[in-house]
């Protein structure tokens, strides 16, 4: 008689995996019971960006056709661990973007299982993360981080929310370090109506998340 064995499935962590910038992490996926996996496709995405590829295995080796360049150079596979049902990832040098939920999805099997990251910063560097937010504008306006000596600070992308009176919102993140000592200025502008409103912010030394907002009324000209 033919023994039945129980079909596979994709198991991942129970919480949460908790990573510094600038760390390596691995986010834990395996086959259980134990399977053979290394003639499979293997695919890891971010199911909370519209499934964007992370990494995929393919034919016994990585596919890099498909990745989306922020992950490129940054992602492997524990190749040696694939005959045990393996399918880790390593993920190195993480970004604040990579915080989120990640799929570890097998095609052939229709499995699949998901790992949230949580990235966090080394307080000892004092990282800090400010937010700021500006609405009532028209047309959409440029958002601007400066250092205290009025270098520009580069931060993740300006989020913009158009309202139902046609006023634009805007909002952005930035990760500071005490090397840029503590006076930050956040500035919003309008080139075409000549408009500026800009907030000065006072970073305290130790980690903390801080969140400004501001309003600006509109002027058409």
């Amino acid at each position: 008689a033919q023994i039945s064995q129980s079909e596979p499935e994709l198991i991942g962590p129970t919480k949460p995996i908790v990573v510094r910038v600038g760390d390596d992490v691995t986010l834990p996926c395996h086959l259980e019971p134990v399977m053979d996996a290394v003639m499979m496709t293997l695919e890891w995405s971010r199911s909370d960006l519209n499934n964007v590829i992370v990494y995929v295995w393919r034919s016994g080796q990585e596919y890099v056709k498909e990745n989306d360049p922020s992950y490129t150079g940054r992602t492997s596979l524990f190749t040696d661990e694939l005959k045990h049902g393996n399918i880790s990832l390593k993920l190195s040098k993480v970004k604040l973007s990579d915080k989120g939920t990640y799929k570890c999805f097998i095609p052939k099997l229709n499995k699949q299982t998901l790992v949230e990251l949580v990235v966090g910063i080394n307080g000892d560097k004092g990282g800090v993360v400010l937010q700021c937010e500006s609405k009532g504008w028209y047309p959409e306006p440029e958002l601007l981080w400066l250092d205290a000596e009025g270098k520009i600070l580069s931060a993740g992308p300006t989020e913009t929310v158009r309202g139902p009176d046609d006023l634009y919102t805007v909002s952005s993140r930035v990760t500071v370090e005490k090397r840029h000592s503590n006076n930050i200025t956040c500035r919003v502008q309008q080139r075409n109506i000549n408009q500026i409103r800009e907030t000065q912010i006072h970073v305290p030394g130790k980690h903390t998340f801080l969140q400004v907002k501001y309003d600006n009324l509109c002027t058409f000209k």
